[in-house]
């Protein structure tokens, strides 16, 4: 007996040691990374955004270009930096395109059919967003030809002899052309993102889908095709995807039945377009509602500061309908003025801007519909061949970045994020 003890008491404490030493390093490994912070769904609560609990109020960006310019690796890292500047200055959702269809580096080479080099380009990017603490509105289709369109969709249709019409509004009545679409929508929704592991319906990173950007049946000014296909498509999203918001994609003009088309609309050609806002976003599968700001693209003879005084009067327009009848918020998801204007001086930009997001943060203050406003458009240094008259790299325009950070600032402010977010607080104590 006391041979074996003085065996086994040596053994034991050396089995304590290691255990020991497991218990208090052997979860080095794990714990010398810091760990991803778990994600919350953006979620909607009556006229409000709500995240984790707490009152929502957007400051963001658009970049269509993210995924395009990440399908060639080497470009990747201005994807990186223009991300982590949004970042940089308390932006928190960006705009950005989850289509190509057709044509050069498309994502749906033809109806069914994807690239997946590609569809890569796309889990990056939102692999990376969510490195930097940014959310992604992801629009599914473009009314318009660039990066193929409804126009794409038809020509798919037409090609194969099953359209109906070589007409660009078929694309929202024709049967074989909603069966692509919806394909299309099961196929991105449902993508298992190769960097994260995690399906795109099941993902935080991105804020909210976008069904179309600016759907305009101009041979049904009723309105009555577009709604028809609107209540559809948004029932099937969905059906997939109960996690995320969504919106239309709205540009916020008024239908041939809305009291406001003479008194609030730019001109008499935007009720004739087959959209309207209040009809279209009173769809129950709509969260949130969408406007877009473009007074000189809309209007060719007022002088500037009847631009700017039209720009107030569109945008309280839009937040009282939300805040009084559609009991919804509303977000400005693309603004800009263009630098082609023959009058055009920097100056106007900034005073158009800040119009813009005043009218935000007085809504947000006082706890009303205007859930954020995104500007058209970011990109930085060396691609201008993805710029357009409305363009800015930040960092290279002093009055607008200052006053984008300035309403970062004073929306975290709003919401009490100061405190919780340390970039946050340093970033906004310098500009106090």
């Amino acid at each position: 007996m006391v041979g074996g003890n003085g065996l086994l008491y040596p053994i034991l404490g050396f089995a304590s040691c290691v255990a020991f030493i497991y218990m208090s390093f052997g979860d080095l490994k794990l714990s010398s990374f810091p760990k991803e912070p778990k994600l919350s769904f953006v979620e909607r609560n009556g006229s409000q955004l709500f995240l984790d609990g707490k009152p929502l109020h957007v400051n963001g960006w658009n970049s269509y270009w993210l995924m395009a310019h990440s399908v060639n690796e080497n470009n990747r890292p201005r994807v990186s930096a223009m991300l982590q500047a949004g970042a940089k200055m308390g932006l928190t959702v960006c705009r950005t395109w989850a289509f190509n269809d057709g044509g050069y580096d498309a994502l749906q080479i033809s109806p069914g059919q994807f690239d997946e080099r590609v569809f890569q380009a796309l889990d990056y990017v939102i692999a990376e967003a969510r490195q930097h603490g940014v959310r992604l509105l992801l629009s599914l289709v473009n009314n318009l030809q660039a990066y193929g369109g409804k126009t794409q969709y038809v020509n798919w249709a037409w090609q194969e002899g099953v359209g109906l019409s070589s007409s660009n509004d078929s694309f929202f009545f024709d049967p074989s052309i909603r069966k692509y679409f919806k394909n299309y929508v099961v196929t991105v929704l449902t993508r298992k993102n190769t960097i994260t592991g995690i399906e795109y319906r099941n993902d935080p990173t991105i804020f909210a889908w976008e069904l179309i950007n600016e759907p305009r049946c101009m041979s049904d000014p009723s309105g009555d095709t577009l709604q028809d296909w609107l209540e559809e498509m948004t029932a099937f999203i969905k059906s997939i995807d109960k996690n995320h918001l969504l919106t239309i994609g709205l540009e916020g003009f008024y239908g041939p039945k809305s009291p406001k088309k003479s008194t609030v609309n730019p001109e008499e050609w935007a009720s004739a377009l087959g959209s309207d806002f209040i009809r279209n976003s009173n769809i129950e599968n709509v969260d949130f509602t969408s406007v877009h700001i473009y007074p000189d693209h809309w209007f060719h003879h007022l002088r500037f500061e009847d631009k700017r005084n039209y720009v107030a009067k569109w945008m309280r327009s839009h937040i009282e309908d939300c805040d009084k009848e559609l009991k919804k918020p509303v977000m400005f998801t693309e603004f800009g003025l263009s630098n082609l204007n023959k009058d055009f001086e920097p100056s106007q930009r900034e005073q158009i801007y800040r119009t813009i997001l005043d009218i935000v943060y007085k809504s947000a203050k006082k706890k009303g519909s205007g859930a954020g406003a995104l500007i058209w458009q970011f990109f930085v240094e060396g691609m201008e061949e993805y710029n357009d008259d409305f363009g800015v790299v930040p960092w290279e325009d002093p009055p607008i970045y200052k006053l984008t950070i300035e309403q970062s600032c004073r929306l975290a402010r709003i919401q009490g994020l100061l405190q919780e977010n340390r970039d946050l607080n340093e970033l906004c104590s310098k500009r106090d």
